[in-house]
């Protein structure tokens, strides 16, 4: 399965640096693909190791602006001219979506997806990897606008949020029919 993961090219702390590596090495022990923004630099890093060291694949979508941070040897990478174009891409190559901690880039990302979906533009299953409890507010608001009819269909259809790799990657494989 290629698993597209959004997330942050900051370095950060290890409870967030921590889960992400263990979700990383689920994915590659898995067989699994990373299709992510293919940078080499923090958490992007940390997980693209966690990958490739488990024996996965890594697909890296980069945009012009970013492509001297770009991780060399993959399997394959893209480079897109713009965000948009590098957004479209990456979920044009996944089978699913893992929305790790980051800022203002991910969370760009998560609600396009999320959009997306919410509109049926694609039925893929996205997970929030709620690592440290960095996704609480954004559940909690989820759930608010889900009680209060915002959301065409229900928040559980939209995304599930995961408290640790283990469930995240087996709600994929089970959405995916591999369990």
């Amino acid at each position: 399965m290629n698993i597209c993961v959004f997330l942050s090219a900051a370095d950060l702390d290890e409870r967030y640096t921590r889960p992400a590596r263990e979700f990383a090495e689920l994915l590659g022990r898995g067989g699994h693909t990373l299709v992510w923004g293919g940078s080499d630099a923090g958490l992007m890093k940390v997980v693209a190791d966690g990958v490739e060291e488990a024996g996965g694949r890594l697909v890296g979508v980069s945009v012009e602006f970013l492509s001297h941070k770009a991780r060399p040897g993959l399997d394959a990478m893209v480079v897109a001219k713009d965000l948009s174009e590098r957004k479209a891409l990456l979920l044009e190559k996944a089978d699913a979506v893992v929305v790790m901690v980051g800022g203002m880039g991910t969370l760009d990302e998560a609600t396009e997806i999320l959009e997306l979906k919410k509109h049926g533009h694609h039925t893929k299953p996205v997970v929030l990897l709620n690592a440290a409890g960095f996704y609480d507010g954004l559940k909690e608001q989820m759930r608010r606008m889900d009680a209060e009819g915002f959301l065409p269909i229900p928040l559980t259809e939209l995304v599930f949020f995961a408290e640790d790799g283990v469930s995240a990657l087996a709600y994929l494989e089970e959405s995916a029919g591999l369990r």
